[in-house]
């Protein structure tokens, strides 16, 4: 039976992480972009050593397997049934964000999105000489959800695009199939486009929740929707820089490619053979990730129990991502403070939510031990 090594620490350093680089020098334990400690399925690296073996790194354009493998995840792992002529490949999720604000509307027409959310949602628009419009999700019974009414308050007649994170980054909830549907009413009744990001949608933590791929829901919202995948988050390849944007619509897949003219390059040949590898043969290796990301979340739940008073922990669905409100204290610098005792964090600001820091337990038990240890120490210093 297939092991995996999920708890020996690997140092990162001098690897040109920028997740470990940020604290070069400094004891500061990095818990804040979303990259894992840990190291990528032994299938994977088996493909990347084949590939380099063959010792020709030319320019690399999607070939049968690859697509192949794309294809079959999307059909088994989330019933989407797609067509090959839909699959747009990409150097990354921030790219497609950007193309996508650059294909959709004319300079200054505006882009929305509801926050918190993953920083480049709310750059993007404006990298693309948008206008952001942004709403706050609202918290309920304990659980984000958008808000309807908000949205359509805030909405304007410039707006031509919504960004979706489903699985959410960073409040961690999978949204269910009547609030996704709502969501596309509410697209398709404005005439927007919907950018659906789901690089999350393989580490649900809760085994009672399903994710929903927006591009199986039988509506009209399909003729402007774009779907962005990747292996990247589940089976830690960000550096391998491959996403793969699926666009079922012709018009609004043209609309796309021509704004990505001139901008994009070809993904790399690694970043195709890690991908076919991690979606064809990493599910045994993902099964294993998921034990120890719910271990890992369990851990930290437990070791906030007695913290209510300074930290709530928001309830985690998906996503190796904690949601830390500590709006209860007031005029601190969250991040500076906790970099001050020794544990860096992503600062909720970034997210358009100040209050908040992001944690990262994507990482051996061990470091996030350690990382837990500075963190009450942080507390019980303010």
């Amino acid at each position: 039976m297939e092991t995996f090594d999920f708890e020996t620490p690997l140092s990162r350093l001098n690897t040109g992480s920028l997740k470990w680089e940020k604290y070069k020098d400094r004891d500061i334990l990095p818990l804040w972009v979303a990259d894992m400690d840990f190291k990528s399925p032994q299938k994977v690296l088996d493909a990347l050593y084949k590939r380099v073996d063959h010792g020709i790194f030319g320019y690399t354009k999607p070939y049968d397997s690859v697509e192949a493998a794309v294809i079959n995840y999307l059909a088994d792992s989330h019933g989407f049934r797609v067509e090959r002529s839909s699959l747009v490949w990409l150097p990354g999720l921030v790219p497609a964000l950007n193309v996508a604000a650059r294909a959709c509307g004319q300079p200054q027409d505006a882009v929305m999105t509801s926050t918190p959310v993953y920083p480049p949602f709310l750059t993007s628009p404006t990298n693309q000489l948008k206008t952001l419009v942004t709403d706050s999700l609202k918290y309920v019974d304990g659980r984000y959800t958008f808000d309807f009414d908000a949205m359509e308050r805030s909405i304007t007649p410039e707006t031509r695009m919504f960004i979706l994170c489903n699985p959410h980054n960073p409040v961690g909830r999978v949204f269910s199939r009547d609030e996704l549907i709502r969501l596309a009413d509410f697209c398709t009744q404005h005439g927007l486009w919907l950018v659906s990001d789901e690089i999350h949608c393989d580490l649900l933590l809760n085994e009672d929740v399903k994710h929903v791929a927006m591009g199986t829901l039988d509506h009209p919202i399909r003729e402007k929707l774009i779907s962005l995948f990747a292996p990247s988050k589940t089976y830690n390849l960000p550096g391998l820089a491959c996403s793969i944007a699926v666009i079922e619509d012709p018009k609004t897949r043209l609309a796309f490619q021509r704004a990505a003219r001139g901008m994009i390059t070809e993904v790399n040949c690694f970043g195709y053979a890690g991908c076919e590898a991690a979606y064809s043969y990493g599910e045994p290796w993902r099964q294993a990730l998921l034990k120890t990301l719910r271990k890992n979340r369990d851990t930290l739940y437990s070791a906030l129990e007695t913290q209510e008073d300074k930290v709530t922990l928001r309830p985690m669905e998906a996503t190796y991502l904690a949601w830390m409100d500590m709006t209860s204290l007031k005029n601190v610098d969250l991040a500076t403070h906790f970099e001050n005792h020794g544990i860096g964090l992503s600062d909720g600001s970034f997210f358009g939510t100040p209050g908040f820091l992001r944690l990262n337990f994507g990482c051996p038990e061990k470091t996030l031990i350690q990382g837990i240890e500075r963190l009450l120490n942080g507390l019980a210093a303010l």
